[in-house]
């Protein structure tokens, strides 16, 4: 067997302003980084030399300049990767959940909150769907070692879905805060010649929401 690929998966910083309790989906809306204590205690946690995915959207990018500011050192620039952006809310990103109340897709999402679809968007078995072959094109360009993963609480529950492979319904069960860490190791096969990498032992689910806390006394 190859050696393990550790995933860790962070959640980008506490949206800001008036966006923060929106449906925010792809949307790019701007993050809150003004928690240094919590952004040292993540670089502190986060492996150097570490390879690097980022979502594309402000909010990520935004999370990983400030853990890098605080002193995370990965393994040379950021790759963004489209895939690790949240769930594509369509039509509904940008409002409340109270202003859908009366909608009737809104209603059905509560019942069916895993395979409903918003207006021309995605549900969120669509973004398992998508991340899954993410994990494993991760799996098969990565010798070993430790790849860190900055997006959304939406990308990490697809994630654990897929680790689990558990219906997507089971997997919204996961608590994803902000700046919170999520690790995923990886067992691979060895290939064969002329073959890409592929998983063999599957997933070990290491860690879920751990919270980034400066170092202090217990409380």
């Amino acid at each position: 067997m190859s050696p393990s690929i550790r995933l860790w998966l962070v959640r980008h910083a506490p949206v800001a302003g008036a966006d923060a309790g929106r449906i925010n989906g792809q949307r790019d809306v701007p993050c809150d980084t003004t928690d240094r204590l919590a952004l040292f205690a993540l670089a502190g946690a986060l492996p150097r030399g570490a390879r690097v995915l980022c979502s594309p959207l402000t909010r990520c990018k935004a999370t990983l300049a400030a853990a890098i500011d605080s002193g995370f050192r990965p393994d040379g620039p950021e790759t963004l990767e489209p895939d690790l952006m949240e769930q594509d809310f369509g039509a509904w990103a940008g409002k409340s959940w109270a202003e859908l109340t009366d909608h009737p897709l809104a209603r059905r999402m509560w019942a069916e909150p895993a395979t409903t679809r918003p207006p021309d968007g995605e549900s969120f078995a669509d973004q398992v769907a998508r991340v899954g072959p993410l994990l494993e094109r991760i799996v098969a360009d990565t010798p070993g070692g430790d790849v860190v993963l900055v997006c959304h609480a939406g990308t990490i529950r697809a994630a654990l879905a897929v680790a689990l492979n558990v219906d997507p319904a089971a997997a919204l069960a996961f608590q994803i805060d902000p700046l919170s860490l999520t690790r995923l190791d990886a067992y691979p096969a060895d290939p064969a010649p002329g073959k890409r990498r592929k998983l063999d032992g599957g997933w070990a689910v290491v860690w879920v929401n751990r919270p980034c806390r400066a170092p202090g006394p217990d409380p």
